[in-house]
């Protein structure tokens, strides 16, 4: 049995591995990880201390480039399995038994559709040995597919011993928690500021979740090497730009650019060998056919993969499908590069600013609670859209919160410079290098000149461009042209209609008005209303879908005319203006 100076040292040996933010999301879960970790005493560690012992000599780097971050996400992955487990299992004979493959980095555990935990081996060696020591189930009466992953199941040969045990494994969360407990979250708190950092504490991605997403990327490669051996899958979007949000869905790309002999120089000599290939009529037709037999490959052969749909003819060709054991739903695109670009971009300004995550996090809370964004492809905004919006805003105010997108390619060396696609898609990676203005602003203040900034925005006329830092005019006649970062050509935001673009600077009006009264920016006495960014997250009066049933609405002017002369009325009857606000905002919808 370890000292408990040793269980102390191995719980901040994991942390330090984890990174300054995950070691900051870890405190809340203080005592339960040092218990994890004392009761996990029969895990071979003298060799894996040593070495962590050495790495704790090296100074934590909080600020890592984004591709380093995910070279080291990926080689975890390729070192981690995941295991289906009885709910009757307990940590300590769970560890002892994986234990004898290896030594065991961490783990942890978390349901869907049953109870699984992921483990991370410190040699990819375990992951072999454990593989060695799996059989291939036998089932009446059905046939299986011999295909072996490291997606496996821990059966318990002797159950009966196990009924005297107590399960002892505790499931970590992986999805968000309701709206209605984040509301009354937020009341609790403080300030403004702190709302907006308590919103983006609760729900953006967890250390584990983020794992649990790359070890699925690593197990759909397992699938996709058996065509293309040097293949990588890599995730992008929200699981990688700091603006993932618990649950949310897990885009990727296959990537076939690593494969070795591409633009390899020819030998000096009389000849010299290449490879007979497929000839396809173009790279799009090539990327159909690619993903097509993989997509085949995942609804035959893929353990736990669901619901596959080709979705071939998109304008960027994919496969959906649900990934069970991990409770995903997945996008599985090829080569598709820019979309990467993009993701490094969004992860370097959030990189930049604290503010920037927090804002971000709290405007996509506020449009998903109004309907201005939605789950369901449609004409609403997307979340990429109304992140580029947030990140448009800060490069205008009069000291910059964040640079453009020209002013980071100034920065950028020629390790930096990229061209995807014939698109210039260049800018630094060495976060080091870029400083800006300082920007002292409350993210109060910051928040109500957003909503301000966007309710007096010439949408009609003009077009929102990070690359700039500037608005241009519209270039055509969409409601919203917001231009894509490395696509100038592209209106990332061409979906969005007029009747949503309208919904959109309605409720900022509003919201902006709402910040705007004394009232709604201090906390209740009673800690139990409704104030500030949580006033902003209670039911809209401008629900989307209701507007059939309904009298025609009134305009906005004279709904804050209203609601004004409610407050005065009230705070005349000594009534709280927070039950005043959340009445006014229930009211039920009217045509939009």
């Amino acid at each position: 049995m370890p000292s408990p100076a040793m269980a102390s040292s191995l719980w901040m040996c994991r942390l330090c591995m984890r990174g300054w933010r995950s070691t900051l999301n870890s405190i809340e879960r203080l005592n339960f990880t040092s218990w994890r970790q004392t009761s996990s005493s029969n895990v071979a560690v003298k060799k894996e201390t040593t070495r962590r012992k050495d790495e704790l000599a090296e100074p934590v780097d909080e600020r890592k480039s984004f591709y380093m971050l995910q070279e080291e996400r990926q080689e975890q992955a390729e070192r981690s399995v995941l295991i289906s487990c009885s709910h009757k299992i307990t940590e300590k004979r769970f560890l002892n038994y994986l234990s004898r493959h290896g030594d065991i980095n961490t783990f942890f555990f978390y349901e869907s559709f049953g109870v699984y935990a992921v483990v991370e081996f410190s040699k990819k060696e375990s992951v072999a040995s454990l593989q060695d020591g799996a059989s291939i189930p036998s089932i009446e009466h059905e046939a299986t597919v011999p295909f072996k992953s490291r997606l496996l199941s821990l059966k318990l040969n002797n159950p009966v011993d196990q009924s005297g045990s107590q399960p002892s494994v505790q499931c970590l969360p992986q999805s968000p928690v309701p709206i209605s407990e984040l509301i009354q979250k937020l009341s609790k708190a403080d300030s403004i500021d702190q709302q907006l950092y308590t919103l983006t504490d609760t729900y953006e991605l967890t250390e584990e979740s983020i794992r649990l997403r790359f070890l699925v990327c690593s197990l759909l490669k397992d699938i996709a090497a058996a065509y293309f051996p040097e293949c990588t899958v890599r995730p992008f979007g929200s699981t990688v730009n700091q603006f993932g949000k618990l649950g949310c869905d897990l885009d990727m790309f296959l990537d076939l650019d690593a494969i070795s002999g591409r633009n390899l120089k020819k030998t000096a000599g009389a000849f010299s060998l290449e490879y007979q290939m497929k000839r396809v009529s173009s790279e799009r037709a090539a990327t159909q056919s690619i993903l097509s037999v993989i997509g085949k490959c995942i609804e035959q052969f893929g353990p736990g993969c669901v619901g596959v749909q080709k979705i071939l003819n998109a304008r960027c060709p994919l496969v959906r499908f649900a990934h069970q054991p991990s409770g995903f739903q997945c996008d599985l695109t090829a080569n598709n590069r820019i979309a990467l670009k993009s993701s490094e971009l969004l992860y370097l300004y959030g990189s930049l600013d604290r503010r920037v995550r927090a804002l971000v996090f709290s405007v996509r809370c506020w449009a998903r609670v109004h309907g201005i964004t939605s789950s369901i492809p449609g004409a609403w905004l997307t979340n990429f859209s109304l992140t580029v919006m947030v990140l448009f805003f800060l490069q205008k105010r009069n000291s910059p919160v964040i640079p453009t997108l020209d002013r980071l390619k100034e920065l950028a060396g020629p390790m930096d410079k990229v061209t995807i696609e014939g698109n210039d898609c260049t800018f630094v990676s060495n976060l080091s290098k870029i400083n800006v203005p300082e920007n002292t602003e409350t993210l109060e203040h910051l928040l109500q000149e957003f909503f301000e900034f966007y309710a007096n925005f010439a949408f009609g006329r003009l077009s929102i461009n990070i690359r700039k830092g500037k608005e241009q005019n519209k270039p055509d006649a969409s409601p919203l042209h917001i231009q894509n970062p490395f696509e100038p050509s592209l209106n990332v935001s061409k979906n969005v209609n007029q009747t949503q673009l309208e919904r959109f600077v309605e409720l900022a009006k509003e919201s902006s008005w709402i910040l705007a009264q004394g009232e709604s920016r201090s906390p209740s006495r009673t800690g139990d209303q409704a104030w500030g960014l949580a006033a902003l997250l209670l039911p809209s009066v401008s629900q989307p879908g209701k507007s059939r049933k309904r009298r025609k609405r009134e305009p906005a002017s004279e709904r804050i005319k209203s609601l004004l002369e409610s407050l005065k009325t009230n705070k005349l009857h000594g009534k709280t203006t927070g039950n005043t606000v959340s009445s006014e905002r229930t009211v039920p919808n009217k045509s939009h």
